[in-house]
């Protein structure tokens, strides 16, 4: 931030020159034009060209301004671009760790389905071979019982 500081200070102080360069320029024009009545070709020469300078010194001035001012609203743009993306990149973890949490709850859902439907099936099973039993003894009841009144007549 030093450097930066300083190149301000720098064109701050170029400026400065250039503006005092002028304002020196206009003066002397001002001062040639009320008090010279007749001038040599070699003096007129050197006032035309001051002036000239003059003004190509508040032209240059007045581009050192306008690109001050462009290189602010560029560096302010790339401060607001850097911030975009640091907010960018931080809801794209957050989105990804959001992802991971939601594929390890299904991960888990799913292994407690598996679960609970193994138990289930082993319950079938159960109920399959009691079922299976109660009909073995139903059917021997059958035929006991058929036996007796079989015996009794």
């Amino acid at each position: 931030m030093d450097e930066k500081g300083k190149g301000t200070d720098r064109w701050g102080a170029a400026i400065l020159n250039l503006s005092e360069m002028g304002t020196n320029l206009d003066s002397l024009q001002k001062v040639l034009m009320k008090k010279a009545v007749f001038v040599d070709e070699e003096t007129y020469a050197k006032a035309s060209l001051s002036s000239q300078q003059a003004r190509t010194i508040k032209v240059l001035e007045q581009r050192v301004n306008s690109l001050e001012k462009e290189l602010d609203a560029a560096i302010s743009a790339a401060a607001r671009a850097r911030s975009e993306k640091r907010q960018a990149e931080a809801a794209q973890r957050a989105a990804e760790l959001r992802a991971l949490e939601v594929t390890k709850e299904l991960e888990n859902t799913s292994k407690v389905f598996e679960l609970h439907m193994e138990e289930l099936r082993v319950k079938q099973d159960e109920i399959s071979k009691r079922d299976s039993d109660i009909k073995v003894l139903e059917a021997i009841i059958r035929t006991i019982g058929g036996k007796e009144s079989h015996t009794a007549g």
